[in-house]
C-alpha cells in the first residue's frame, strides 16, 4: 500500500518561534522537496498571513504550474468565508487544507458557536472552493481531544460532511497528548467508521511521542502522515521527516514510499541554514554523531563482522560512518581513522598515539580525524605531519567605519609570500590576503561551509574561545579546531591547520 507524505515545514514548521522563510528560501525548499526528497505533498503557507506570504505562494505556484505539480502545493485555510479561498485563488494555488474545529470545547469555547453553525460555516467555504475549482483537505484541529471527551461531536462533523467534495480528512494531534496504543485506538475508529475516506494524521512532539504515534497511524491503517523537516515547529514541533522515513522503511514492510532516503541529509542541512535552528548532535539518522562509534570496542566488534552496527546504515542516508578519538578510544578506533587517512604504523607506535589520545580525553579535548596526524607527529617526532604552509606573521587593524584590512606573510616551500587585503570582519580580511597568495601561486583554497564558535558557559573576557570551521576540498569534508583567547587568532589557527591537510594531500 501506497503512504504518502506530505511535509508542512514551510507552514507548521515555520510556527516554530523566531523562524520565517523568505519567498527565495521556501521556493528552493519546495523544489528540493518534491524533486530531489519526493515527498508526496508540501503544505507552503497559512491564508491571509501577509503580502510577503502571497508573493512567496505566488513563486512557487507559479513553478509548480509549469511542472505540473500543482495538484501536490497545498496552503492552510480558515472557515472564514469566501476570504481564504479567494486568497489561495489570487496567489495561483489550487488546494485548500481547511482548518475546521475537531473538538466540540473549541467550537463552543472559542467559536462561540453551535456545532450546528459550525458545521454549515464550513460546508459553505467546502463548496464555494469547489465551485472556483479548489480541491479540499479537511483538517480536525484538536481532534485528539475530540476523539478522546467529544467523539459524538466529532462523528457528527464527519457525518454531515461526508457527501461534500472532500479529498482527505487530516487528523492532527494539536496539542501533542496521545500516546502510542491511543493513537492506534482512535485512528482504527475512524477508518473503520468511514472506510471510503482518506485520512491522515498530524503529529506533534510534546511527549517525545510523534514518531512512535506517526508509526502506530500507520500501523492503524492512515494513508499519508504530515512531517517537518528536522521536526520543526510550534513548542515541541512535529515528526522529523527523516525519522518518520526511517521508521517506516524498516518496520512498515507493506508500506511503499516516494521519498528518497539520500537526500534527506542533503535537505535537513539546508533547513538548517535557512531557520537558523541547529539540529542537535545527536538527533536519529541527522545528527553530527549518529553514525559515529566512540567507544573502541565498538570499533573492534566493526572490523570483526559490523557486530555494532543495525539496519540504519549511514551510506543509506547519504553519510559514512565514523569512529571518535576520545579516552574511550582503542586501538581499533585509532586503526579505522588511520585507514581514512592513509597512514600506517607498527604497532608499538600506535600504542603510543592511542595512550596520547586517552590522555587528551581525559582533559575533553575534542580530537577529529584531521588531528590524528599532528597527533602522531607530536607523540613520534616524524615528519608524517610536517607544517609545509607556516604562519610567519600577520597585521590586523580594525577601525570604526572603516573596513577591517589585513597583512599576511606566510611561508611555503622556503619562500616568503607577503599580501595585503580588507574584507567584511577581521577573519573575512584574513582569509582575502591568504586567497590572494594562494591565486598568485596557483595553489587551491579550501571552501568554508560552516563556522562554530565555542565559549564557556560565564567565562571571563579572557576566556578560551574554541573556533571549529568546516571545509570542503576535494569532495571531502574537514573539520578543524582552533584554540585561543581571541576569536580571530583561534580560527586562523584552524585555518593553517586546514591549509596543511590540502597541502599532504596534494604531496600523497
Amino acid at each position: 500500500m501506497k503512504l504518502e507524505i506530505m511535509d508542512t515545514t514551510l507552514r507548521d514548521g515555520e510556527q516554530t518561534p523566531g523562524v520565517s522563510f523568505t519567498s527565495t528560501e521556501k521556493f528552493n525548499i519546495v523544489r528540493m522537496l518534491l524533486e530531489e526528497v519526493k515527498v508526496d505533498r508540501v503544505e507552503i503557507a497559512s491564508a491571509r498571513v501577509s503580502k510577503g506570504e502571497m508573493e512567496a505562494v505566488k513563486t512557487v505556484s507559479n513553478w509548480c504550474a509549469s511542472k505540473g505539480y500543482l495538484d501536490r502545493l497545498e496552503v492552510l485555510g480558515f472557515v472564514d468565508g469566501e476570504l481564504s479561498v479567494r486568497w489561495i485563488e489570487e496567489a495561483g494555488a489550487r488546494v485548500l487544507n481547511l482548518l475546521c474545529k475537531g473538538s466540540l470545547k473549541h467550537v463552543t469555547q472559542q467559536l462561540k458557536k453551535t456545532p450546528e453553525e459550525h458545521i454549515r460555516d464550513v460546508r459553505d467555504v467546502i463548496r464555494f472552493a469547489r465551485s472556483r475549482g479548489i480541491a479540499v483537505n479537511l483538517y480536525l484541529e484538536d481532534w485528539s481531544n475530540g476523539i478522546r471527551t467529544s467523539g459524538e461531536y466529532v462523528f457528527t462533523l464527519i457525518d454531515s460532511l461526508k457527501d461534500e467534495e472532500i479529498d482527505r480528512i487530516m487528523l492532527p494531534d494539536t496539542l501533542g497528548i496521545l500516546e502510542p496504543e491511543q493513537t492506534y485506538k482512535y485512528v482504527k475508529m475512524m477508518i473503520e467508521r468511514y472506510p471510503d475516506k482518506r485520512f491522515d494524521f498530524h503529529a506533534h512532539n510534546d511527549y517525545d511521542l510523534a514518531v512512535a504515534n506517526t508509526f502506530m497511524a500507520v500501523k492503524a491503517g492512515v494513508h499519508g502522515v504530515h512531517t517537518t523537516v528536522n521536526g520543526l515547529g510550534e513548542r515541541t514541533g512535529n515528526a522529523p521527516l527523516s525519522s518518520v522515513i526511517g521508521v517506516i522503511n524498516d518496520f512498515c514492510k507493506d508500506k511503499t514510499l516516494s521519498v528518497d532516503e539520500t537526500k534527506l541529509t542533503k535537505i535537513s542541512k539546508i533547513v538548517e541554514a535557512f531557520s537558523g535552528i541547529r539540529i542537535p548532535t545527536n538527533k536519529p539518522i541527522i545528527g553530527e554523531n549518529v553514525f559515529t562509534q566512540t567507544s573502541g570496542i565498538h570499533a573492534d566488534g566493526d572490523n570483526k563482522g559490523n557486530l555494532y552496527c543495525n539496519d540504519l546504515i549511514p551510506e543509506r542516508f547519504g553519510r559514512t560512518r565514523k569512529y571518535a578519538l576520545g579516552k574511550t578510544s582503542g586501538k581499533a578506533s585509532i586503526m579505522k581513522n588511520l585507514e581514512e587517512l592513509g597512514i600506517e604504523l607498527d604497532k608499538d607506535s600506535i600504542k603510543k598515539v592511542t595512550e596520547r589520545i586517552v590522555e587528551l580525553g581525559d582533559k575533553k579535548e575534542y580530537i577529529t580525524t584531521d588531528d590524528l596526524p599532528y597527533i602522531i607527529s607530536d607523540v613520534l617526532h616524524t615528519k608524517t605531519s610536517e607544517e609545509k604552509i607556516k604562519l610567519l606573521n600577520y597585521y590586523i587593524c580594525h577601525a570604526q567605519n572603516l573596513k577591517p584590512v589585513s597583512t599576511v606573510s606566510l611561508e611555503i616551500d622556503g619562500q616568503v609570500y607577503e599580501e595585503t587585503s580588507n574584507g567584511d570582519g577581521q577573519y573575512d580580511a584574513f582569509m582575502k590576503a591568504i586567497t590572494k597568495i594562494y591565486n598568485k601561486i596557483g595553489k587551491p583554497m579550501p571552501h568554508l561551509t560552516d563556522y562554530i564558535v565555542t565559549i564557556p558557559p560565564g567565562g571571563q573576557t579572557n576566556a578560551l574561545v574554541e573556533t571549529t570551521i568546516t571545509w570542503s576540498y576535494d569532495n571531502k569534508e574537514h573539520k578543524t579546531k582552533g584554540l585561543d583567547s581571541d576569536q580571530t587568532a583561534s580560527a586562523i589557527k584552524a585555518t593553517m591547520k586546514m591549509l596543511n591537510i590540502i597541502e599532504d594531500q596534494i604531496l600523497l
